[in-house]
């Protein structure tokens, strides 16, 4: 039965009760397992997550950690992983992803959940290394088959221009279904890095075309609200949580500069008596779509007994009046 067919049934009333649980089962799983500080607020998929922050924030990090948490399986073997057993469908947008960095990621949690230490010659193709018991035997074949299982969940896709990123969105609800139909699970994590990443290159555009009387323009206000479009249709069909990274600057050395600026957009964050002018410059209907914001950043703490440093987080949207640090390392994230 079609995905049409399935909507037509629900809104006639001829959808069965045996039918609605298994939907809604498959469709909302009991909780979403997230890395910290992305579990302070319960979210569920249909919810849209923005994670904002200077660079570097660890943002990147964040999203790779919950990529790990949703296509590693919740049980292989006897073994106990906690993972969700899904896909992600992953856009980068600003063209930096590195995939080396979430196979190290996802390597580091089979190990620890296989009770071992992380073996130095993964990038070397050690046999060894995904061996559970540090020794010859049916665990290695094991191993490699799970994480290339692992990473057969993980949909990469790179966008250049707004355009080419809207094109591919339209194109997304056949291609999901494609997969659903190859893994027998569905996307729960639709991740774009770097939302803002044509903001401005776009912004220039629409400007240049302004004066050179171009109506073939497609305007900054008409292509956002296209995205938004397409992102809505698709969490209809395929409920998601969406996850997306934006770059921000911090800071009161552009305070003078925003002063000129529409208030509105003003913003302050931080808490006690330093707090750091924060400008929101993605178009109304981007902000008004997003649900949930938090905010991370590097600490300026000394972080003299840990080898990697320190971040902090902050809920803006909904608004916590706590905050939490944590450092990422190979082995995840960690709270302090």
């Amino acid at each position: 039965m079609g995905e049409e067919e399935v909507v037509e049934g629900w809104l006639e009333g001829a959808e069965s009760a045996k039918s609605m649980l298994s939907r809604i089962m498959r469709e909302q799983p009991l909780s979403l397992v997230l890395p910290p500080p992305l579990d302070r607020v319960p979210l569920r998929l249909g919810n849209v997550v923005e994670i904002v922050g200077p660079s570097p924030s660890s943002k990147t990090h964040l999203l790779i950690q919950a990529a790990v948490s949703c296509i590693l399986p919740k049980e292989w073997n006897g073994v106990n992983y906690g993972g969700l057993g899904n896909l992600v469908m992953f856009f980068d947008l600003d063209c930096r992803f590195e995939i080396l960095r979430l196979s190290q990621a996802l390597k580091h949690r089979i190990m620890e959940a296989n009770g071992t230490r992380a073996n130095p010659n993964w990038e070397q193709g050690d046999a060894d290394a995904f061996n559970c018991n540090q020794k010859k035997g049916p665990h290695i074949e094991c191993d490699r088959e799970l994480f290339s299982s692992c990473m057969r969940r993980f949909l990469y896709v790179r966008c250049y221009d707004s355009l080419e990123f809207l094109s591919t969105l339209k194109t997304l609800h056949y291609q999901l279904q494609k997969e659903r139909e190859t893994h027998g699970v569905d996307v729960h994590f639709l991740m774009i890095d770097s939302i803002g990443a044509f903001y401005w290159i776009d912004r220039a555009s629409t400007s240049v075309a302004i004066k050179g009387n171009n109506r073939k323009c497609h305007s900054l206000q008409t292509v956002s609200e296209s995205i938004i479009k397409e992102i809505r249709k698709l969490l209809l069909v395929h409920p998601m949580l969406v996850l997306a990274t934006k770059a921000a600057n911090l800071g009161e050395r552009n305070s003078q500069k925003w002063s000129s600026e529409n208030s509105s957009d003003m913003r302050t964050v931080g808490n006690g008596p330093k707090k750091l002018p924060y400008r929101e410059y993605m178009p109304s209907i981007w902000q008004s779509f997003v649900t949930h914001r938090v905010l991370v950043r590097a600490s300026d703490e000394d972080s003299k007994h840990h080898n990697s440093p320190i971040y902090l987080s902050q809920w803006l949207l909904p608004s916590l009046s706590v905050s939490d640090m944590f450092i990422i390392t190979d082995a995840g994230v960690s709270t302090l």
